[in-house]
């Protein structure tokens, strides 16, 4: 957005829900609309950083879930787990990225059911070249007190830990 709002149209909506009878749940409202927000700004920022390099988030994180395996590849279906992700958008991702040269498919050696996604040596550079961006562009600044990054985090973790994204309750995982 090119002007700031002269208003937070978010406290906007809480007022309305409280002024239309529903005071118990307008803060919660508040809350999950401004997380959706803060979502919209964040992935703006994230793609205005990938941008000069080809990708979106999306097929930058596929690439660079592929540079932190051993030995840069893994199975369709582990990317669309560990990205958690439904396969057919592991299965876009791959396509963009093979056409752009960046990953290649090769049957599993052991499991014939199983295709392989690894990084080829251009997808392991342009991961190096877009990851150092992010840190840089959006990861060094995101936008919040150093003091309260480590409260979102775990605010968030034990709402996603809840909800049933995953059962490890270990701090910092």
């Amino acid at each position: 957005m090119d002007t700031p709002l002269s208003r937070d149209p978010i406290a906007d909506a809480r007022r309305n829900w409280e002024e239309n009878g529903w005071a118990d749940v307008a803060a919660p409202m508040a809350a999950i609309t401004a997380i959706m927000r803060t979502q919209q700004i964040l992935l703006a920022r994230i793609e205005l950083s990938l941008k000069p390099f080809g990708l979106t988030f999306a097929r930058y994180e596929l690439l660079a879930l592929l540079s932190f395996a051993r030995n840069g590849a893994l199975s369709m279906k582990k990317a669309s787990t560990l990205l958690q992700v439904h396969p057919t958008s592991i299965t876009n991702a791959v396509d963009r990225l093979q056409d752009a040269g960046l990953v290649r498919r090769s049957p599993h050696p052991t499991d014939g059911r199983t295709t392989l996604v690894e990084l080829t040596d251009e997808g392991r550079s342009l991961a190096k070249r877009s990851t150092a961006a992010l840190n840089t562009g959006v990861f060094s600044d995101p936008g919040f007190e150093p003091d309260d990054v480590d409260q979102l985090i775990r605010i968030l973790r034990d709402f996603r830990r809840k909800a049933g994204d995953f059962r490890n309750s270990h701090p910092g995982s």
